[in-house]
């Protein structure tokens, strides 16, 4: 399992670096113009309106397939698949002519300040758009289910097809036609598709012209995705909240907030995210299998893991704040004030890093169980304790107050949510997961604190960008170093599996 979450990270990673060349593009092409305006937001509206139930549906999905294939078999599994994926037509038709009839008032519903030519070119993006409502639906399950079936390099690739034609579809708009910025973006998603549709087919899945709407089993995903679709409205809601506030305290704040934030969803994706998509499709096979023992492993092992990655993660992103946000966006309009406003929010959702980290694969187990009900209620729990936590904060900490009241609720109901499993479950190793958190924290610590006076000594001969780099490249050697030392098991397997590499005798 962690040989496919490291390739998934380093695809994840490629992927990550081609979605900053495609926004770089964009700005390179369009600048900050009306046409990207209207394009950003032609975007926005399909997969706002699509991606609650597409991502609760693809959550719910790998449970329900995995208890249908254990109690009557793959036929029938497969049956299920084909069946859901042709109810998804059915809704997704739905939305489309919603959006196709409706556009005008949907888009000033996100775009109120849109007029005239923005507005038209707005309403003419979105037409075209929200064709791309077919390909996310169908994208959704296959993923799911080449990930049930143990495949799962062929989803993390989807990110690279996207961004890549929809570089070329900008850099073609400029020289052919406008509305080829659009359509690119339908054919990138379509992309995607095209993408593993070859590999569910390689895996035996055989499509089949089943609709059946009171299906027992489709029933079961729309009734357990509900909880799912209603936390990710809940962290919307956040969001918006949190936007709000920011536009009463400073101005750039929302930018300076969304910046900073992006940079930690960046690592949450690259790390997180790649462990729980290996994680979740086996857990929810053991919890089928009632093999219990072997889940109890897996939630271990997974946050023993990601605890080694995001830790000096979180302690790289305060020290280095400054200086991380300086190299990304410390050019043209961001001046030294919004460099130091930024740098000021990611230190204070650095800290909530961990907690936003185990919260994701800590809500896969609870799905795992079709349990969608408990995630449900600790995002609220969350929800609320943000808000309050926002209005305290910021009167006292200005943005890294917002900043702060998400992390501080992140990591409350982190906790939360580990009572609630070890009822569910049973003790799961929290002594040992306890010993190697407070081994992984000490070396941490011991790694900022080398590699911030080497980025201070470093600096009175380079660059600031360079001593930033040899900085954290020294701090990294010393923590892996102290890590192998301290004998953490994941460690262990790491270097086992380099060691196997060098040699000849591990083959990827």
């Amino acid at each position: 399992m962690k040989k496919t979450a490291l390739i998934i990270m380093l695809i994840t990673i490629f992927s990550k670096v081609l979605g900053f060349t495609r926004e770089i593009s964009l700005s390179y092409f369009y600048g900050a113009s009306n046409i990207s305006d209207a394009y950003l937001i032609s975007l926005t509206i399909p997969m706002t309106i699509f991606s609650f139930i597409g991502t609760g549906i693809s959550t719910c999905y790998i449970p329900v397939y995995s208890d249908i294939q254990e109690k009557k078999g793959l036929k029938k599994a497969d049956l299920f698949t084909s069946n859901l994926i042709n109810v998804l037509m059915l809704i997704s038709t739905l939305f489309v002519l919603f959006g196709l009839f409706f556009t005008e008032p949907i888009v000033k519903i996100f775009a109120s300040g849109f007029q005239g030519e923005t507005l038209d070119l707005a309403i003419l993006f979105t037409r075209i758009s929200i064709i791309g409502i077919y390909f996310s639906a169908l994208t959704y399950v296959f993923s799911s289910y080449l990930q049930i079936n143990k495949n799962f390099v062929l989803p993390a690739l989807i990110g690279i097809p996207f961004n890549l034609v929809s570089i070329l579809a900008m850099a073609l708009s400029v020289k052919y036609n406008i509305l080829i910025l659009s359509i690119g973006s339908v054919l990138a998603i379509a992309f995607q598709l095209v993408l593993v549709i070859p590999g569910a087919i390689k895996r035996g899945f055989r499509y089949s012209m089943t609709l059946d709407i009171k299906d027992i089993h489709i029933r079961n995903v729309f009734y357990l995705s509900i909880p799912v679709m209603f936390g990710v409205s809940i962290n919307e809601i956040n969001v918006l909240v949190d936007r709000t506030i920011a536009s009463q305290i400073a101005v750039g704040g929302i930018s300076a907030l969304t910046y900073a934030n992006r940079l930690n969803w960046f690592v949450q994706g690259i790390i997180v995210m790649s462990i729980a998509t290996v994680m979740y499709p086996t857990i929810s096979k053991m919890v089928v299998d009632k093999n219990i023992k072997g889940l109890k492993k897996v939630v271990s092992g997974s946050i023993t893991a990601i605890s080694l990655l995001v830790l000096p993660a979180t302690i790289g992103s305060i020290i280095f704040a400054e200086p991380i946000i300086t190299l990304l966006f410390g050019r043209g309009a961001f001046d030294t004030e919004a460099i130091a406003m930024t740098s000021y929010a990611l230190v204070f959702y650095s800290i909530g890093m961990l907690g936003i980290g185990l919260r994701e694969v800590l809500s896969r187990v609870f799905y795992s169980y079709q349990d969608t009900r408990t995630p449900m209620i600790n995002a609220a729990i969350g929800m609320f304790l943000n808000i309050i936590l926002n209005i305290i904060l910021s009167k006292h900490l200005g943005i890294g107050g917002l900043a702060l009241a998400t992390s501080i609720a992140a990591t409350f109901t982190t906790a939360l949510m580990l009572i609630s499993l070890k009822k569910k479950i049973g003790s799961f190793g929290m002594k040992e997961i306890t010993v190697s958190f407070f081994k992984i924290t000490t070396a941490s610590i011991i790694m900022g604190v080398v590699a911030k006076m080497s980025y201070e000594y470093l600096i009175l001969f380079f660059s600031q960008n360079i001593a930033l780099f040899l900085g954290i490249i020294i701090g990294a050697i010393l923590y892996m170093t102290i890590m192998y030392f301290m004998k953490i098991d994941d460690i262990d397997e790491v270097v086992a599996m380099v060691k196997n590499k060098i040699s000849g005798r591990q083959k990827i």
